[in-house]
């Protein structure tokens, strides 16, 4: 489990992820971030572990699926590992929401790991409504996309369907208090004390998820 396509920014690894195996002498097994706590890289089946565990069953993930993954097997090795644990279908995969760059990775998701959400990510409201919307249960579309008509068309759009909406990546002040103002379902952010401090200050009227 790993934002970069690489490994250079954040950890003392070099090179690209897709040419790594896990483990072994030069596995990713024995990469380490640089920022502290040092921590390893997990795998998604010690994630899904730690989502198990009592104090944590109130969490929802959403994986960013990014495009250059190979769908097919990323999904089935997904359910594979979903299906390990004790009523997934229940306590587990409701929990997960796959999030899509690419309508590629439609088919695949329902194939093979047909029990989890999905949600799309993007810029693009038109691309949302045209390729995604029959198929996700949220869209999670860049702030700037969303402040246009279009994006308050789609806005009222997916709040009369039922839809979930996220926005990211929301860093200034001005822009927490905006997101806010619409209602969508969790604002992504860096700086997440300082969009909790902001939420307090505002009425309860406003009161969303933070990401």
């Amino acid at each position: 489990m790993f934002h970069d396509m690489t490994l250079d920014r954040t950890t003392n690894g070099h090179g690209l992820i897709s040419e790594h195996k896990y483990f072994g002498e030069n596995g990713l097994e024995h990469v380490r971030t640089l920022e502290k706590p040092v921590q390893q890289i997990p795998r998604f089946e010690e994630l899904c572990t730690l989502l198990m565990k009592p104090e944590n069953r109130h969490v929802k993930l959403n994986v960013d699926i990014k495009p250059n993954n190979d769908a097919e097997r990323l999904f089935r090795i997904m359910g594979e590992t979903v299906r390990k644990f004790p009523e997934h279908e229940k306590e587990l995969a409701p929990r997960l929401i796959l999030g899509l760059w690419h309508p590629k990775f439609i088919a695949p998701a329902k194939k093979y790991v047909p029990s989890l959400r999905r949600a799309y990510i993007g810029a693009s409201p038109a691309d949302a409504r045209r390729f995604f919307w029959n198929d996700c249960d949220a869209f999670s579309i860049c702030f700037a996309a969303l402040v246009g008509s279009e994006g308050q068309r789609f806005l009222r759009e997916a709040r009369a369907a039922n839809k979930d909406v996220m926005v990211w990546t929301v860093n200034r002040k001005d822009e927490m208090i905006q997101a806010t103002k619409w209602g969508v379902k969790a604002i992504l952010t860096d700086y997440t004390a300082d969009l909790h401090k902001l939420r307090d200050e505002m009425t309860g009227t406003y009161a969303m998820p933070v990401a």
